[in-house]
Order: structure tokens, then C-alpha cells, then sequence
């Protein structure tokens, strides 16, 4: 099975690696002339994961008509991007593995739904959970949910890129793998400020704590299971990313904890911190379903330009309750 691979950035170079490791030969995409020639010439995306040397079978391109001959691809660009770059060809029956992790602006569509939108040929699988880039390319252990409605398809799609530092979980929840990922970026972000602000441990933990309460309203609302977001595309990667700053939405937080307006902290940015996109998409329709989701409210006025202490205060002194709400 021959993989590609949209997206020249730091998680979508680990994994066209983990697709080539001791098999065969994967296609990278990326948008960046500068990507593309830094693999092909010196096998190091020096822009994106420096200090990381590549297999020689991870070959660039910048013609993502060179996926065509592809039997499964991993797209790996961010989630409000989605939608321009695979509407760019027609990728027929080819399976797309959907690793980015948001909500789109303006549509509010899971990512999934984007890709059937636009691919409605393509049979649509997800890989979320627990992954640092760099720590997948350098071939430290890591454990995913790679969730896909045709227990079959998922089943190959997990053996193809299964090594022994890579070791994917099979699910059928596509929208609870989806959900997980999406809103632990937001809430990654509410742990970054208490960090930045230097507001404690405990407060982080009870952030966690209540913020993953909110993920699953959420996702029960949507149709997730509960097993599935207490699993590692859920809890597990909300607890890597409220807890480092190599997570960029964490960083994100640490900077509007410091009181650094959001507009100077994104545009200080190569990369993308999706939580930012996504928080407001989230709030917008948890409000409209009428689902409690005070901590990514908070994250959303914190974006906004509320003042640190005003947000904090707001949240605690909401009307106390039974923890099961």
C-alpha cells in the first residue's frame, strides 16, 4: 500500500516517516518550495523539524498530482484548509486519512464532513490521539486512534502504519475521534493561561477535570461515544497538550496568560494553533444546542481581548453545582 501525504509540516513529515519505515517509498505534498527542496536535497525539513533526519524514501513534491498513483492518503493540513486543498483534484475512491484537528469556520463541519463534501467518493478514516511530532519522527513510542467506519479499511490502513514505536488503536467512531481532537486544542489553550498566569496546579487539574466534562456533553450531543473520548484521541491528548509547551495551542495560552494580545501571538506564528480557530466555531454551536461550555467560553473572551483576571473571576464565580453537570 503506497502512502501520501498533504502537508509539509512538523506532523505531517513524522508521519509520511513512520509510512516508510522498512516499507515502502511515501509522497510528501507541501505547499513551501523551500520544504520540498530541503527533503529531496538534504532528506531534514529544516523549516518545519529541524534536527531530524528523514528516510531517503520520503520524497517531496509540490504537484499534488503526484498522489494520484497513492493507495491511501494522510491529510495532514490544518483543519481550515482543508476544504480548498482536497476540492484542488478528484481523489476518486482513493481512502483519505483525516489527521488534522478542528472545526471549520463558518460551516461548523467536523473535518470528516468537509472531506465527504468535497471527496464523497473517497471512504474517510481519522488518526488522533496523544502525538508530539518530533517525538513520532524520532521513533519514540506513541499510541493513536485511527477510526474508520469500515472495520476492514481501518484494519489495513493500521497495519500499513503500524511499527513498533507506532502503534495504532482501531475504532469505528469517526466523530468521537473527531471531537476529541478538535475540542482538546481549545482546552489546551485554557491550560496554557493558567500556566502563563501562573495560577497553580490545582487550577490546571480542575481545568482538565471540567474541561473534559465539556468534550463529552459535547460529543454525546454529536453523537460520540464515551469510551471513545476517554480513550487516547480524547483524555489522552488532552492531557499532552495541557500539560507542554511543545503543544502550540498550550503556548498559544501561556502567552495570553502573560497578557499578550492574541492577534501579536498568531502573527508571531509559522505554524497553526488550531484552537484558536476552533474555539469560536465551538462556542457558536454549543450555544445553538444549547450544551454548557463555560471553559471554552472563557478561552473564546481570552481570544477576544478580555482582561486575564476578568475571565477567572467570571468562571469562578459561577452558581455552584452537582459535579455530574
Amino acid at each position: 500500500m503506497r502512502i501520501g501525504v498533504i502537508g509539509g509540516g512538523a506532523w505531517g513529515t513524522a508521519l509520511a516517516q513512520v509510512a516508510v519505515r522498512d516499507r515502502e517509498p511515501a509522497t510528501l505534498w507541501a505547499r513551501e518550495p523551500e520544504v520540498v527542496e530541503s527533503i529531496n536535497a538534504t532528506h531534514v525539513n529544516a523549516l518545519f523539524l529541524p534536527g531530524v533526519p528523514l528516510s531517503p524514501s520520503v520524497v517531496a513534491t509540490g504537484d499534488i498530482d503526484a498522489l494520484a498513483g497513492c493507495d491511501a492518503i494522510l491529510v495532514v493540513a490544518p483543519a481550515q484548509h482543508v476544504r480548498a486543498i482536497l476540492g484542488a483534484r478528484d481523489f476518486g475512491a482513493t481512502p483519505l486519512v483525516l489527521c488534522a484537528k478542528g472545526i471549520e469556520a463558518g460551516t461548523r463541519m467536523l473535518v470528516g464532513e468537509v472531506a465527504r463534501a468535497v471527496q464523497p467518493a473517497a471512504p474517510i478514516a481519522v488518526l488522533s490521539g496523544p502525538t508530539f511530532a518530533h517525538e513520532v519522527a524520532a521513533g519514540q513510542p506513541t499510541a493513536v486512534t485511527l477510526a474508520c467506519a469500515d472495520p476492514a479499511l481501518g484494519a489495513a490502513l493500521a497495519e500499513r502504519i503500524a511499527s513498533p514505536a507506532f502503534r495504532p488503536y482501531a475504532s469505528d467512531d469517526v466523530t468521537g475521534a473527531e471531537i476529541g481532537g478538535a475540542v482538546k486544542n481549545v482546552l489546551a489553550i485554557g491550560c496554557g493561561v493558567v500556566e502563563g498566569a501562573g495560577l497553580g496546579q490545582n487550577a490546571r487539574a480542575a481545568l482538565i477535570a471540567r474541561g473534559f466534562a465539556e468534550m463529552v456533553r459535547f460529543g454525546l450531543a454529536r453523537g460520540a461515544r464515551a469510551e471513545t473520548l476517554a480513550g487516547l484521541s480524547g483524555l489522552g491528548d488532552l492531557v499532552l497538550t495541557c500539560s507542554s509547551t511543545s503543544s502550540r495551542n498550550f503556548s498559544l495560552g501561556v502567552g495570553l496568560g502573560k497578557g499578550r494580545p492574541a492577534a501579536a501571538l498568531l502573527a508571531d506564528r509559522r505554524t497553526v494553533a488550531e484552537g484558536a480557530f476552533t474555539a469560536p466555531v465551538l462556542r457558536q454551536a454549543a450555544e445553538e444546542a444549547g450544551i454548557d461550555m463555560p471553559v471554552c467560553a472563557a478561552v473564546c473572551a481570552l481570544l477576544d481581548g478580555t482582561p486575564v483576571n476578568d475571565v477567572i473571576g467570571a468562571l469562578l464565580a459561577r452558581p455552584l453545582k452537582e459535579e455530574r453537570d
